[in-house]
């Protein structure tokens, strides 16, 4: 699942960017289209990476009041 991930990454985002900078429009692209390689990659990950890649997302985005 990693390798397929990453491959993934490198194909869809290598042909987004070039629909995007040759003025072609990506409005057709679902945006689960750009997020699905990700899940491929978390789910490759062992278990132990992805506890520690959900703690890392969850103090990334978490606010926390002083």
């Amino acid at each position: 699942m990693l390798s397929v991930g990453i491959l993934g990454v490198i194909v869809m985002y290598s042909g987004f960017l070039y629909l995007f900078f040759s003025g072609r429009s990506t409005a057709a692209l679902p945006w689960f289209f750009l997020i699905s390689p990700w899940l491929c990659i978390y789910f490759g990950l062992s278990q132990t990476q992805q506890v520690a890649t959900l703690y890392w997302l969850k103090n990334k985005f978490s606010f926390s009041r002083k």
